[in-house]
C-alpha cells in the first residue's frame, strides 16, 4: 500500500491494522550505537494509549512494545529496526452493522471507492490505533535529538471547542502539561476543558480543538530549500495523522492581519548568536530552522464516530440510519498530543541526518 512510509534518511514504515494482530513499524536509517530498550519507547506510547482516562475510550490497551530486530546487547547496530505491539482488545462484532453502510466522516467510503474492499473492524488501516507506530518510531527520534542536540519537543492542548490557551509559547510550562487530564497547561482551563469534553461525551457527541508544540532547542539549518522545507514536511507529517484538519507555523493565519513592518523577525546578535526580536516565523525561514523555537499548531475535527443516530447510505446508496457503536474517544486532543511531538521527531530527526550529510567538512 503506497503512503505508509516517511523520511528519507531516517525513514519509517508503518504495517497493521486495528483489529488485526498487532501494528508496528520499522525505522531505518537509525545510527548505530545508541542505547536502545523497550523502557526507552514505553513511556511515549503510555501518554498515547487508550483507556486511560474518563475522558479517553474505553478499549483496554496495554500498547507493549517489542523490539524484534536492529539492536545488540542493548544498541542499534544501523539495521533496520522493527518495533511491534500487539492488540488484545478488540471488538470485531461492534461493526458487522458497518459493512453495509458508509459512516458519516470516516474512510469508509473513500477506501470502499479506492480499494473495492474494506477492513471494517475499527476502520483497519484507517484507524487512528495505527499511530502508536509512530509514537514507537518517535520514541526513537527523540533520543537521537535528545543526546546529538539537546532538542527538547514539547506539545500541548491549546483549545477545545471555543476554550483557549492564551499563553505565549515562550512562557509555556512544560511541568504543568502532564498534570491533568487532557494535558493543557493551565489549571483552572484545563478543568473547563475536562467538564465540557464529559459533557459531550454524556450526550453522546464529541469536540474538536487545537494541539501546539514547541521543537527547543534546534540549530539553525536544517531543512531543505523548495520542496522538502521544513514547515513542508511537517505540515504533511501532521496532516498524516488521524482526524487533523489544519496546520500552521508561526503567526500562521493570525500574520495575515499584520504589515511587514509589524510582522518581520529584526535579527540581532545575542553573545555571537545570531537571534530574532520576534518569532513569528516560528522558526523557520527558506525552508530551513534559523535556531528560533519552531512553534506550530494542529487542528482536529471532533471525533466522526458518535453515540447518536446520524443518516447516511448503504452500499446500495440507500438511505439508512445509523447508531453508532463501540468504544470512541469524545475528544482526541489529550491523546494526540504524543503523536504530535513524535510525529514532529520523525521529521526533526530525519533533516538532522541530511544536515550531518551535507554540511561542509573541508
Amino acid at each position: 500500500m503506497a503512503g505508509d512510509s516517511l523520511g528519507t534518511l531516517f525513514r519509517v514504515t508503518n504495517y497493521g491494522e486495528s483489529h488485526g494482530k498487532g501494528i508496528g513499524v520499522v525505522v531505518e536509517g537509525c545510527p548505530a550505537g545508541l542505547a536502545l530498550s523497550e523502557e526507552d519507547i514505553q513511556p511515549y506510547l503510555d501518554k498515547r494509549r487508550p483507556g486511560q482516562s474518563s475522558i479517553t475510550t474505553r478499549r483496554d490497551e496495554a500498547d507493549s512494545v517489542e523490539i524484534l530486530s536492529g539492536t545488540i546487547d542493548g544498541k542499534t547496530t544501523g539495521t533496520p529496526i522493527s518495533l511491534f505491539i500487539r492488540n488484545k482488545d478488540q471488538r470485531s462484532k461492534d461493526y458487522s452493522e458497518m459493512a453495509q453502510l458508509f459512516r458519516p466522516s470516516h474512510a469508509d467510503y473513500t477506501y470502499h471507492k479506492k480499494y473495492g474492499i474494506r477492513d471494517v473492524a475499527g476502520g483497519g488501516r484507517s484507524s487512528a490505533r495505527i499511530t502508536a507506530g509512530h509514537v514507537a518510531a518517535g520514541a526513537i527520534a527523540r533520543k537521537v535529538l535528545h543526546q546529538a542536540l539537546g532538542v527538547d519537543i514539547i506539545g500541548y492542548v491549546k483549545s477545545i471547542q471555543d476554550l483557549e490557551l492564551t499563553t505565549e509559547p515562550e512562557d509555556i510550562n512544560p511541568e504543568l502539561i502532564e498534570t491533568n487530564l487532557v494535558r493543557c497547561p493551565n489549571e483552572s482551563l484545563a478543568d473547563k476543558m475536562v467538564t465540557k469534553i464529559e459533557k459531550a461525551r454524556k450526550s453522546g457527541d464529541s469536540l474538536g480543538g487545537i494541539v501546539e508544540c514547541q521543537l527547543r532547542g534546534v540549530p539553525a539549518g536544517l531543512g531543505e530549500p523548495v520542496f522538502d522545507k521544513l514547515e513542508a514536511d511537517l505540515a504533511k507529517a501532521m496532516l498524516a495523522i488521524n482526524a487533523s484538519k489544519g496546520f500552521e507555523i508561526g503567526s500562521g493565519f493570525a500574520g495575515t492581519l499584520e504589515q511587514g513592518s509589524t510582522h518581520n523577525d529584526i535579527f540581532f546578535d545575542d553573545d555571537g548568536v545570531v537571534r530574532t526580536r520576534s518569532n513569528n516565523s516560528g522558526g523557520v525561514l527558506g525552508g530551513i530552522s534559523n535556531g528560533m523555537p519552531i512553534v506550530f499548531r494542529v487542528a482536529f475535527k471532533p471525533t466522526p464516530t458518535i453515540i447518536r443516530e446520524q443518516e447516511t447510505v448503504n452500499k446500495e446508496g440507500r438511505d439508512v440510519v445509523f447508531h453508532g457503536r463501540g468504544r470512541h474517544d469524545p475528544c482526541v486532543l489529550p491523546r494526540a498530543v504524543p503523536i504530535v511531538e513524535a510525529m514532529s521527531a520523525l521529521v526533526l530527526c530525519d533533516h538532522f541526518l541530511r544536515f550531518r550529510a551535507y554540511k561542509e567538512l573541508f
